[in-house]
């Protein structure tokens, strides 16, 4: 490697390396709006094995998808499909000054498609592992995260902030990250939840989660509009709340964006300190409000997560939240010992009563990050 954000290591010939899902308990949104989020890893994960190739190009298989190959370094078009997020890595890392080595990948993973739990960011930080692995590269995690941003951004099309990529590769088992977008520093949260006698349990919505689309986009547009109005840089400036929404009066759905981010970030406040403070039952309502708040303001949730939530909580759960970037994919739920089965019979109840997909269930605990070895 020539240059990049990487110390030194020794160059391999093969090697396994892999990545981690990641569900957001809090805090969608935010991180764009330089504000706050705390996601964690998920025990699901992304797995490449890699194999140095003595040339340029670069192959990927990965069951059910058709196999990619390109050249290196690359261009954003040159390859879609499920393939731009790999050949986006190599370009990126390639752009940014690394002298990416040619490889053959072999990827499988069990990180739901779609589901709003950050399968693109982990199959690309999984590959962007690999090939500086490959190289002989350690690279700092958050200069990593920044490049795999540009995948997203320039190669894929997609404008997300760094919540995904910060999480995925610096999340530490047993520990909420508290992302601050601003300062782009992640700050681990224990949460003992089996001390606490509580389980997370992800609903799987199975609705449709697409994010390159002039949904996502315009929210992104709103927020720093409505900054703009107010006449500072971002969201995360505003001193008075109160005050901010008061101006932002005349202008309703500028007005509803900034009110779900400013509640959103009061919101990961409140959470972080419940969590320390050993009160992590009282998180629960603090979730369903902010999915009040997306459902109200940010109008980034659909039908499917809307009776996933509500039932979740008619059900017994302590709280839920549509969890991600929106406009379909997953639902996070805080439980009581003995609320699993209820909430997830009463859950597929619903569906099957309202013609929706038969959702899927999964309880998780915070997760170990990014790294080598499977």
């Amino acid at each position: 490697m020539s240059s990049g954000p990487a110390g030194a290591a020794s160059p391999r010939e093969q090697g396994t390396w892999s990545a981690p899902g990641r569900v957001n308990l809090i805090g969608d949104h935010t991180d764009y709006n330089h504000g706050l989020a705390l996601p964690f890893a998920l025990p699901l994960r992304t797995v490449v094995r890699a194999r140095r190739r003595d040339d340029r190009q670069i192959s990927a298989t990965s069951a059910g998808h058709d196999p990619v190959s390109f050249l290196l370094p690359g261009a954003p078009g040159e390859v879609r499909g499920w393939g731009c997020y790999v050949a986006g890595v190599a370009w990126a890392l390639a752009s940014a000054g690394f002298e990416v080595p040619g490889a053959d990948l072999s990827i499988s993973s069990d990180v739901p498609v779609g589901a709003g739990l950050s399968s693109s960011h982990s199959l690309q930080c999984a590959v962007a592992l690999a090939l500086c692995g490959l190289a002989g590269v350690d690279p700092d995690r958050t200069e990593l995260a920044r490049l795999v941003q540009r995948v997203e951004n320039d190669y894929v099309g997609a404008p997300t902030g760094l919540l995904d990529q910060m999480a995925v590769l610096h999340s530490a088992a047993g520990q909420l990250s508290l992302f601050d977008a601003r300062e782009l520093t992640v700050r681990p949260v224990p949460v003992d939840l089996a001390a606490a006698g509580l389980e997370f349990l992800v609903i799987d919505t199975r609705a449709p989660h697409r994010l390159v689309d002039g949904a996502y986009a315009e929210r992104r547009r709103s927020c720093e509009a409505a900054a703009e109005r107010l006449g500072l840089g971002s969201l995360r400036e505003v001193a008075d709340p109160e005050a901010a929404l008061a101006r932002l009066a005349g202008e309703p759905v500028l007005q509803r964006r900034a009110r779900y981010i400013l509640g959103e970030n009061a919101r990961v406040r409140q959470v972080v300190d419940l969590v320390e403070a050993g009160r992590v039952a009282e998180v629960g309502s603090v979730l369903t409000a902010s999915h009040v708040a997306a459902r109200d303001d940010f109008q980034n949730t659909v039908p499917e997560v809307d009776l996933a939530v509500a039932t979740a909580v008619s059900a017994g759960a302590l709280g839920a939240r549509m969890t991600g970037g929106g406009f379909g994919g997953s639902v996070i739920t805080l439980l009581a010992p003995g609320a699993r089965q209820d909430v997830q019979a009463a859950v597929t109840a619903a569906y099957e009563d309202a013609g929706y997909a038969r959702p899927a269930f999964l309880a998780v605990t915070p997760a170990r990050g990014a790294g080598p070895g499977e």
